[in-house]
C-alpha cells in the first residue's frame, strides 16, 4: 500500500538485523500479564532465524523517562520470549542500552541466535531522536528491521533516528499489516465504508472525524464525544460530557456530511444515570431516553438500545468497516451494553472489520470477540494518526520499493 520495503525483499543470512519490537507490555510483580504484543512480533522474528540473520531485538517498555529503572527491565521479556521461541534469547543488560554486555553479546552471535537489549527509553535522547544513541544503535547493524507500529507515529532514535545510519531499513510483518489494513481502509476501502467513532472527547478525534468524512460513506458517532454534536443539534444533554468550545465545530461536520451526501448517525437514545459510577463498575442505576429528553440533572452514558439496533443495522450491509473508541463506559458491565452490540454486530458481518487501537481493541477483546475482526491495530496513537491522514515518521523512515 505504501509501497515500503519489508523483510521479505532482504537476504539477511550471515547479518546482523536490529529489530524494533513493541514489547511495551504490562508487568505486575515483575510477571507479563497481557503477551498479546509478543506473540505479534513472533514472525518476524521467526523469519529472520529461518532466514540466517543475526536478530538483535529492542523496545521502550513503560516511562523510564531517561533513567534505569529496575522495575521496567526487559529481562521479564527476553525470559518469556526464550520460552515463545523455543531458543535462548540472550539479554544484553546494560543500563546504557549499547554497552559492553551488549557489544559482546552481539560480537559472540552465531548466525540464528537472538539477542534482546535493555529498554531504550533508559536513554534520555530516545524519545528526542537524538543523533548519537541513533548511531550507537546503528553501530550493532547492517540492516534495520521496524515492527513496531505503536511508536510509528513518534521519532525516536530506535525507529527513525537509526536509519540514517543503516543502508537497509525495511517494515516487518506486523508493521506491513497495519499499514494494508488501516492504510486500504482508509484510502482504498470496499465500499459501503462504514466509520465508527467513539471515545470521550471530541477534540482528540477532531482531524480523524474530518478526515473520515472525506473517506466513508457512513460515519456513526457513540461515546461521550455524541453529547457535543447532540448539543449542536439543540438538545438538552444534562451533566453529561460536552466539549463546548467544540459545538460549532460539530455543526460543521454535521452541514459537511450533507453537502458530500454522507451519513452521519448520532445516537437516538441514551442511557442515563445520575452520576459517572464510582469505581468505575460499581452498581449504578440507569434508564434509557430518547437522546432529545435527557433531564438536566442526568448524564448519558452509553448508547441506548434503538441506537444500538440502528447502528447495528448500518453495519450490516458494510463492506468495510473502521472502529475506534468505545460506545459507552464499556468498563462497567451495565454500561457496556452499546459497545457489546457494536462489536456483536461487526463479529457476524463478512464485512474487513478493523478496530482502531486503544480503548476499542481492550473493549473487543474484554468482551471476547477479538478473534472474529479481521484485524486489531497494535497501535492507538499511531492507529488514530493513520486514520487523520497523517504521515507516520516510523513508516516513511523505511526504504522505498
Amino acid at each position: 500500500m505504501l509501497n515500503k520495503k519489508s523483510v521479505d525483499d532482504i537476504n539477511v543470512k550471515g547479518q546482523r538485523v536490529l529489530v524494533r519490537c513493541d514489547f511495551n507490555v504490562p508487568l505486575k510483580d515483575g510477571k507479563i500479564t497481557d503477551e498479546n504484543r509478543l506473540v505479534a512480533a513472533l514472525p518476524t522474528i521467526k523469519k529472520l532465524i529461518a532466514d540466517g540473520g543475526k536478530v538483535i531485538l529492542c523496545s521502550h517498555l513503560g516511562k523510564p523517562k531517561g533513567e534505569p529503572k529496575p522495575e521496567l527491565s526487559l529481562a521479564p521479556v527476553a525470559k518469556r520470549l526464550s520460552e515463545l521461541l523455543g531458543q535462548e534469547v540472550k539479554f544484553a543488560a546494560d543500563p546504557e542500552v549499547v554497552g559492553p554486555n551488549a557489544k559482546a553479546a552481539v560480537a559472540a552471535m552465531k548466525d540464528g541466535e537472538v539477542v534482546l537489549l535493555e529498554n531504550t527509553r533508559y536513554r534520555a535522547e530516545e524519545t528526542k531522536n537524538g543523533e548519537a544513541f541513533s548511531k550507537e544503535l546503528a553501530s550493532l547493524a547492517d540492516v534495520f528491521v521496524n515492527d513496531a507500529f505503536g511508536t510509528a507515529h513518534r521519532a525516536h532514535c530506535s525507529n527513525v533516528g537509526v536509519t540514517q545510519y543503516v543502508k537497509t531499513s525495511v517494515v516487518g510483518y506486523l508493521m506491513q499489516k497495519e499499514i494494508n489494513f488501516l492504510g486500504n481502509a482508509v484510502n482504498n476501502p470496499e465500499r459501503p465504508f462504514v466509520a465508527i467513532l467513539g471515545g470521550a472527547k471530541v477534540a482528540d478525534k477532531l482531524n480523524v472525524i474530518a478526515n473520515l468524512l472525506e473517506k466513508c460513506d457512513t460515519l456513526i458517532i457513540g461515546g461521550g464525544m455524541a453529547y457535543t454534536f447532540l448539543k449542536a443539534k439543540g438538545y438538552e444533554v444534562g451533566t453529561s460530557l460536552v466539549d463546548d468550545e467544540k459545538i460549532d465545530y460539530c455543526k460543521e461536520m454535521m452541514e459537511k456530511a450533507e453537502k458530500l451526501g454522507k451519513k452521519l448517525l448520532l445516537p437516538v437514545d441514551t442511557t442515563i444515570a445520575k452520576e459517572f459510577p464510582n469505581p468505575i463498575d460499581a452498581e449504578i442505576e440507569v434508564s434509557v431516553v430518547p437522546s432529545n429528553e435527557i433531564p438536566a440533572d442526568m448524564m448519558g452514558l452509553d448508547i441506548g438500545t434503538k441506537t444500538a439496533e440502528l447502528y447495528a443495522e448500518a453495519v450490516k450491509s458494510a463492506k468495510t468497516v473502521v472502529w475506534n473508541g468505545p460506545m459507552g463506559v464499556f468498563e462497567n458491565p451495565i454500561l457496556a451494553k452499546g459497545t457489546i452490540a457494536v462489536a456483536k454486530s461487526l463479529a457476524e458481518t463478512d464485512a474487513t472489520t478493523i478496530i482502531g487501537g486503544g480503548d476499542s481493541a481492550a473493549a473487543v477483546n474484554t468482551l471476547g470477540f477479538g478473534d472474529k475482526m479481521t484485524h486489531i491495530s497494535t497501535g492507538g496513537g499511531a492507529s488514530l494518526e493513520f486514520l487523520e491522514g497523517k504521515e507516520l515518521p516510523g513508516v516513511a523512515a523505511a526504504n522505498d520499493l
